[in-house]
C-alpha cells in the first residue's frame, strides 16, 4: 500500500502510472487519434542489430505526426565500428539518407506505411508494422525484416497540466547493414502528450521534471528459443511501472517496482543497475562493453543512452540475441527519492 507523507494537489497522482499489455494491429499502429486528452507526438522506431563480429549498429528515426511539435531528432545511425570501444554516431552514413520531418502515410491491406517524399534529399526509407511482422529500410545503408515479440505494451502517467500515454511493440528482426548480415530487436514505440509537446523535449512531464532514475526496454531471444522482454521505469516519488512477458504467454504487470544504479566513476554511463519488482524478483543489467552512446552525452536526447542485457538474476540460459537500450541520469539520482548531482 503507498504511503503519502504530502498531499498532492486535485488531478495530481505524484507520478503514480497505469500499465498494462495492448493488442498490436496495423489499423491501430496508423491511427491518429488523441488518447486521455493527449495528442499523438510521433512513431519511434529504435534498436540495435550486431554482426557475427560482436559490433552494434543502434538506429532511430522519427516519424513524426501530422501537425507535431518535432523534437531534434530525425534520423541517427550509430555503430561501434567507428572506434571500436562505443557505440558513435556515423555522421558520415548518415548524411546520406532522407532527413524526414512528416513522412507520407498510408494503411496497406491492415499494415501501417511510413516512407520519405517523393523527390526529398538522401536516400529514401520506409517502414512497416503490423502484429503479422514489421520491415525498415533505409537504401544504401541497411535493410531489416522480423516479427512481433509477444504482445504490446502500453502505461498512462497523468499530471495536473501534463501527461505521457506511452505505447511500444518489440520485433526480432533480422537483415543485412552495411552489406553485412545482422540481427537483433527494434521496438517501434508511440507518444502521446499535452498538446505542443515533444518527448525528451517540451511538455515531457518525466523528463522535464527530472524524475526518471531507470528507464529501459529490452528483449533477449535465448539459444534454447525461450525469452524474455518488457519495459520499466523507476523515478521518483511514486513513478515507476514495469510490464513483462515470455514465450509461455505470461504477461507480468506492477508498479511496485525499485531499483539503483552505479554509475562509472566520472561518467554518465552506467556500472551497474538493478531493479526488484514486488520486493524480491531481481533483475541485473549486464552493460555490453561497447554500449555507450558517448555522442548522446552533452547533445540531444539529454541523458545516456545505453545498450546492454537484463536478465533475471540467477538465470543462466544463453542468449542468441538481444537489446536492452535504455538510459539513466546521474543528475537525477540513483534510487528513488535518492536525488543526484552533475560531474
Amino acid at each position: 500500500m503507498k504511503v503519502f507523507k504530502t498531499i498532492p494537489e486535485r488531478g495530481d497522482f505524484a507520478y503514480q502510472c497505469l500499465v498494462g499489455p495492448q493488442k498490436v494491429s496495423g489499423e491501430k499502429l496508423a491511427d491518429l487519434r488523441d488518447h486521455f486528452g493527449l495528442k499523438l507526438t510521433k512513431h519511434m522506431p529504435f534498436g540495435c542489430v550486431r554482426d557475427d563480429e560482436g559490433h552494434i549498429y543502434a538506429v532511430v528515426r522519427a516519424v513524426n505526426a501530422p501537425g507535431s511539435s518535432p523534437n531534434p531528432t530525425r534520423f541517427i545511425y550509430q555503430s561501434s565500428r567507428l572506434d571500436s570501444e562505443s557505440i558513435r554516431i556515423d555522421r558520415a552514413r548518415m548524411s546520406g539518407q532522407a532527413m524526414t520531418l512528416f513522412p507520407d502515410r498510408a494503411l496497406e491491406g491492415g499494415t501501417a506505411v511510413w516512407s520519405s517524399l517523393k523527390g526529398e534529399p538522401g536516400n529514401p526509407w520506409m517502414i512497416t508494422a503490423s502484429e503479422k511482422g514489421f520491415t525498415w529500410k533505409e537504401e544504401g545503408l541497411f535493410e531489416l525484416q522480423g516479427k512481433l515479440i509477444g504482445n504490446g505494451m502500453q502505461w498512462y502517467l497523468p499530471g495536473l497540466d501534463w501527461g505521457t500515454f506511452y505505447v511500444s511493440q518489440l520485433y526480432d528482426v533480422a537483415g543485412t547493414c552495411e552489406g553485412r548480415a545482422v540481427k537483433g530487436v527494434i521496438a517501434l514505440d508511440q507518444a502521446w502528450l499535452a498538446e505542443g509537446g515533444a518527448i525528451h523535449f517540451h511538455k515531457d512531464l518525466v523528463v522535464e521534471n527530472k524524475m526518471h532514475v531507470i528507464w529501459w526496454s529490452f528483449a533477449t531471444i535465448y539459444q534454447d528459443g525461450s525469452w524474455d522482454a518488457g519495459s520499466f521505469m523507476v523515478g521518483h516519488d511514486n513513478l515507476g511501472y514495469a510490464i513483462f512477458q515470455n514465450e509461455k504467454g505470461e504477461v507480468r504487470c506492477t508498479t511496485s517496482i525499485e531499483g539503483e544504479v552505479v554509475h562509472k566513476p566520472g561518467s554518465y554511463f552506467v556500472e551497474s543497475a538493478r531493479i526488484v519488482l514486488e520486493g524480491d524478483e531481481v533483475w541485473e543489467f549486464l552493460p555490453d562493453p561497447k554500449g555507450e552512446m558517448r555522442d548522446f552525452v552533452g547533445g540531444f536526447p539529454i541523458t545516456a543512452q545505453q545498450e546492454g542485457r537484463w536478465r533475471r538474476v540467477g538465470d543462466t540460459r544463453e542468449p542468441d540475441r538481444w537489446f536492452g537500450w535504455g538510459e539513466s541520469d546521474r543528475r537525477n539520482g540513483a534510487a528513488r527519492n535518492v536525488r543526484g548531482s552533475d560531474l
